[in-house]
C-alpha cells in the first residue's frame, strides 16, 4: 500500500507480540522503507508500476537485509528512541535481520492482497493472493489491527515500569 500507516498497525501487533524475537523498531519501519518506492512513483509521475521491483520477496529480502543493516549502525538512537516510548530495547544482529526479512516479507504480503501490479514471486508474474480479499476488506483488518496494538503497547510499558520498580526497591 502506498499508504505506509495501514501496515503500522499489524506490525506493531507482530513486533510487539513476539519483543523477544522482533526487533521492534526494524520491523515496523522496514514497512516505510520499503514504501519510498510507490511514493516516488507516485510523487515524480514515472512511467513504471507503483509497486515494482521492491515489492517482489527477491528484492524485498536485499532491502530487509539492508535496512537490518542500516539500523545496525543506528542501534543506539533507536535505543533512545524506543526509550521515548518506554519500551525495553535489547537487540543484537540476528535479531534485526530476522525482523527486517519478516518485515519487508510481511509487507509484501499484506499488499499481495490489494494490488494488481505486485508480483511477490518475481521473475513469475503470478500474485495467487491478488484478489482473495477486497482492498477494503484489508485496509479494514490493518485500521482494526491498532487496538490489540495499542493493548500490547500499554501491557509492555505497564510491564516494564513493574519490572524497573521491582529492581529498585
Amino acid at each position: 500500500m502506498p499508504f505506509t500507516p495501514y501496515h503500522f498497525g499489524p506490525s506493531a501487533c507482530v513486533a510487539l507480540a513476539l519483543r523477544k524475537y522482533i526487533d521492534i523498531p526494524v520491523f515496523v519501519l522496514v514497512n516505510v522503507v520499503i514504501d519510498l518506492e510507490p511514493g516516488i512513483v507516485l510523487l515524480l509521475d514515472l512511467d513504471y508500476r507503483a509497486h515494482g521491483y521492491c515489492h517482489t520477496l527477491l528484492f524485498g529480502t536485499v532491502i530487509g537485509l539492508a535496512w537490518a543493516l542500516v539500523a545496525y549502525l543506528a542501534r543506539n538512537p533507536l535505543k533512545r528512541l524506543m526509550g521515548l516510548f518506554g519500551l525495553p530495547y535489547q537487540t543484537s544482529l540476528g535479531k534485526m535481520v530476522l525482523s527486517g526479512l519478516l518485515g519487508i516479507w510481511f509487507h509484501i504480503l499484506i499488499d499481495s492482497f490489494c494490488w494488481r501490479d505486485i508480483r511477490p514471486f518475481w521473475p513469475s508474474d503470478v500474485n495467487p493472493l491478488y484478489g482473495l480479499a477486497t482492498r477494503n476488506t484489508v485496509r479494514l483488518l490493518c485500521a482494526v489491527t491498532f487496538i490489540p496494538a495499542i493493548a500490547l503497547y500499554i501491557n509492555t510499558v505497564i510491564a516494564q515500569r513493574r519490572e524497573r520498580d521491582n529492581a529498585t526497591s
